[in-house]
């Protein structure tokens, strides 16, 4: 990108750089982040409506406070790129969400400047109060500043940190960026709560009182209606905030410098926990992400002045996608069923389903635990709950699951998107774990799909069932393996024989990495179950390949500590069978982020890496056994 392009922002290589400039070069500044930010994004892909709204708000923060030695948490940290851009990493934003290049979120091994990881929502709040009264214990006079949207405000455990904090008379910021737009719409009592108090009896009888004493002087009666639209943003909220023990502040232009610099050094000079809330715009600056900022929440590459372009040739079906037919399919077959989703409609695949069947349809904000909860209280009065849920997040309500699902054995049905790697977004949101803690839970049980067409129909032995059943399945797209219109399941629990070699080998495979196992086995001439069932495993089919071979390997997109593998390997000490297992999956590291194929290459999860691994345990092929 040419320097002429951002003469002022060029010369901004940390925030100090930022500090010695005028207020007027400030809004120039901003002007020039923004149109980085859009280009940058439109070349590599990522977050852009979200970070196009905070871009005054990044400038401000770092003009006012001394960062870092005032510590600013982000939430969700998928806004934080004009951030990044004015902490030393304008220069690499070429390489966002690439392998070895910038995360797309916060990170603390990045910069001293990502004070927190924060690429799950709601825990701001809880990490700034935490780093101000460690603060305070060490001596150190700095802020503890957490920057929450709207949308993750609905977490249950930012009030819980509001709570503490209240009480707790730390050096705390809370800023709100209210843009009223988190991924999905927010919903909930939070956003009602405002117009219930101003449609309240006290507030109505104090209007009209006023409406009665001011109607003989109109002029005044004007005024007042005006000073009514402008007190009720600001009394208001500070009901709700102040009772927690804030100083509440706001709320204010989120995109005037003018108002959000001198209203930060206010703050600043001030003591205790405080509340600031600053009304954004998602998409700020682009009318096209301004008129939709959901398409461009997170989009992949495109031309800026032309916009998102439909490609000419259809994309393959996703997994997603898949499960969002299914869900409508079922739905209209059974009217038991209800959908639920922790504000991840799109992610998730539930848009049609909201269309066709509003009414089942419930989407219950930022609040996985309650989602979970939830579902069981519906599953206890005969409904059929289906729970679309990211992986990564499902890991969110473990405490529910085992307590208020499992234990009291409902049938809930948990659709897990996004199981295994997931790209760009990184180890925060790769479902590396669901099969060790599911499979350990009672009750549960774990379907693992190889395809499109499997998944339907696992999705419908799930729903068949009257306990708990989670299903995982990959982002993207499968092999193509059409679904079949039909809503006909699987047998629940087994598995079957994909390929029979000739090599007394045989590769168990869980999920779509069957089709890399299958592509390895033809150059090894082994054979290949397509097992489907993390748990129960298939006891039966497993001993009769064990009778039959003597080395096996089991392939896993998911954790090998406690994963599929180890189940086969228990399954057989269990029986008093002794064979040499190679269990591959993801090794017991964190995976950055980069482009999912090549991931999945470097932890040797292909076809290459698979017959590689196995040669390197079991030896190469033998000549004796090649097929003519």
């Amino acid at each position: 990108m040419s320097t002429n392009s951002y003469p002022l922002l060029t010369t901004v290589n940390d925030p100090a750089d930022l500090r010695r400039l005028s207020r007027a070069e400030l809004k120039t500044l901003a002007n020039e982040l923004r149109a980085f930010v859009l280009e940058s994004v439109s070349r590599t892909g990522g977050h852009l409506s979200s970070n196009l709204g905070t871009v005054e708000l990044t400038v401000a923060l770092h003009k006012v406070f001394n960062t870092p030695a005032d510590r600013i948490v982000w939430d969700v940290g998928h806004q934080s790129y004009p951030h990044k851009i004015l902490t030393g990493r304008r220069d690499r934003m070429s390489t966002l969400r690439q392998l070895g290049g910038l995360a797309g979120f916060p990170n603390r091994a990045e910069s001293e400047y990502d004070t927190f990881g924060t690429a799950h929502s709601s825990t701001s709040i809880s990490a700034a109060l935490g780093m101000a009264l460690a603060a305070r214990q060490k001596g150190e006079n700095r802020f503890g500043i957490a920057v929450i949207g709207d949308g993750a405000m609905t977490a249950g455990m930012a009030f819980e940190a509001l709570n503490n904090a209240g009480v707790a008379d730390a050096n705390l910021l809370v800023i709100l960026n209210d843009n009223d737009m988190s991924i999905s719409p927010p919903v909930g009592a939070l956003n009602r709560y405002l117009a219930q108090l101003m449609s309240g009896q006290f507030y109505t009888k104090a209007r009209d009182v006023g409406k009665q004493v001011l109607k003989p002087v109109p002029p005044l009666l004007e005024l007042a209606k005006r000073l009514e639209q402008q007190a009720k943003g600001m009394v208001v909220p500070a009901t709700l905030f102040e009772k927690f023990g804030f100083n509440y502040i706001g709320p204010i232009d989120g995109h005037d410098l003018d108002s959000l610099i001198p209203t930060l050094e206010n703050i600043k000079s001030l003591k205790g926990p405080q509340f600031l809330h600053v009304v954004t715009k998602k998409g700020q600056g682009y009318k096209l992400a301004e008129a939709d900022p959901v398409a461009y929440h997170g989009p992949g590459k495109f031309d800026p002045a032309v916009g998102l372009v439909k490609p000419a040739t259809p994309p393959r079906q996703t997994f997603t996608q898949v499960f969002g037919q299914w869900l409508c399919d079922m739905a209209a077959k059974d009217e038991r069923l209800v959908g639920i989703t922790p504000a991840m409609r799109e992610g998730s695949g539930m848009v049609e389903f909201e269309r066709k069947f509003p009414t089942r349809y419930y989407d219950v904000g930022i609040a996985e635990q309650h989602a979970v909860t939830f579902a069981g209280g519906m599953a206890c009065e005969g409904v059929k709950p289906v729970v679309a849920i990211y992986s990564t997040f499902l890991q969110r309500a473990y405490d529910q699951l085992i307590h208020d699902v499992a234990l009291q054995n409902l049938p809930v049905v948990f659709a897990l998107d996004r199981a295994g790697l997931v790209g760009a977004d990184g180890a925060t949101h790769a479902g590396a774990y669901d099969i060790s803690f599911v499979r350990c839970v009672p009750n549960m049980s774990m379907a693992c799909p190889a395809d499109e067409r499997e998944l339907r129909q696992l999705l419908t032995t799930a729903y068949e069932q009257d306990h708990p059943v989670a299903v995982r399945y990959p982002r993207g797209s499968g092999v193509g393996v059409a679904p079949l219109a039909e809503l006909d399941g699987l047998p629940f629990g087994k598995g079957e024989v994909r390929r029979e070699g000739k090599r007394r080998l045989a590769i168990l495979a869980f999920g779509s990495l069957l089709y890399p196992a299958l592509e390895a086995a033809e150059a090894l001439d082994a054979s290949v179950v397509n097992m489907r069932w993390a748990k129960p495993i298939d006891t039966e089919l497993l001993l009769r390949i064990a009778a039959s071979h003597d080395e096996l390997v089991t392939v896993e997109e998911g954790s090998i500590m406690g994963g599929a593998g180890s189940a086969v390997t228990e399954a057989l000490n269990a029986a008093g069978v002794l064979r040499p297992v190679l269990q591959l999956g993801l090794p017991d590291v964190f995976i950055e982020h980069g482009d999912p194929a090549k991931l999945l290459s470097l932890q040797g999860l292909d076809a290459q890496g698979i017959q590689a691994s196995i040669e390197k345990r079991f030896g190469a092929r033998q000549a004796s056994s090649k097929v003519a």
